[in-house]
């Protein structure tokens, strides 16, 4: 795998972690409306849009119940994402991005980092692999999916061959939210049961609140949505990077990052 280098040097604000997510201009379009949809790195909700660079991503599609089209932008685009739908109903759009690295310069750099995501004792781990507690690197990887409802918006959101990634359960535009909003979170072929979920709410004043939630044994969070509101789902992985990553990136630790995107309309 190509890597997209990238090394960033961790000293302010440890707790903070940036998310990056895709975000439609409208989550619900008629079928003879563009798809758009910004890439956007950043926290809490809010960003920096990325303009449409191949060399940034592995994979970039929108997918539509049995049909699949890759995103085939000019170098620069902005939206990145801006191109007929594949069909009416529930369009699916999903991108990875290609491997980063960051770098830490003190362990509390990390440790600030782990509490935050919950990875739980990371510290033991560390030091039974000997590794160095300063001026370490971690590699990355970003799987990000949003939801975009065409027309009528009717279909089911479904695995799309992301490493890591978060399947809404729940179609946001045509069922009855008074019950909550579920996702499934998956790593590789199995799903992920109790661990973390972060779930970013947007109003339409910009003001962003966030909650946790555990997933069950069977990878299923549930939380509640308001009407008007988006909505940003977000989990990591953190695992040791195989052998071949951490010769060509130096990195000590591999996260993963699974992020979903909808809107629940008014």
């Amino acid at each position: 795998m190509r890597i997209f280098s990238l090394l960033l040097l961790v000293s302010a604000l440890p707790a903070s972690a940036h998310e990056f997510w895709i975000e439609p201009t409208a989550y619900q379009i008629t079928p003879d409306v563009n798809l758009q949809a910004d890439i956007v790195n950043g926290q809490d909700f809010g960003g920096t849009a990325q303009v449409y660079l191949p060399q940034r991503f592995e994979h970039f599609v929108v997918i539509s119940n049995d049909l699949a089209q890759n995103v085939l932008g000019r170098m620069g685009d902005r939206p990145a994402l801006n191109q007929t739908p594949v069909a009416e109903g529930l369009n699916i759009v999903a991108y990875q991005a290609r491997n980063a690295t960051v770098g830490y310069r003190t362990w509390e750099d990390f440790q600030g980092f782990v509490d935050h995501k919950d990875f739980g004792d990371v510290l033991t781990q560390h030091q039974a692999r000997d590794l160095p507690e300063v001026e370490f690197t971690e590699v990355y990887s970003r799987y990000s999916k949003t939801l975009i409802g065409v027309g009528d918006g009717v279909g089911a959101d479904r695995r799309t061959g992301l490493e890591t990634e978060l399947v809404a359960l729940t179609n946001p535009y045509t069922d009855d939210l008074s019950e909550g909003f579920s996702v499934q979170l998956y790593y590789q072929h199995d799903v992920r049961a109790d661990v973390q979920v972060e779930v970013f709410e947007k109003s339409n004043a910009d003001e962003v609140t966030i909650t946790y939630y555990r997933t069950n044994a069977e990878g299923i969070a549930t939380f509640p949505v308001q009407a008007g509101y988006s909505y940003m789902v977000d989990a990591v992985v953190l695992r040791e990077p195989s052998v071949a990553l951490a010769d060509e990136t130096g990195a000590v630790w591999e996260t993963l990052w699974a992020n979903l995107t909808f809107g629940v309309p008014e």
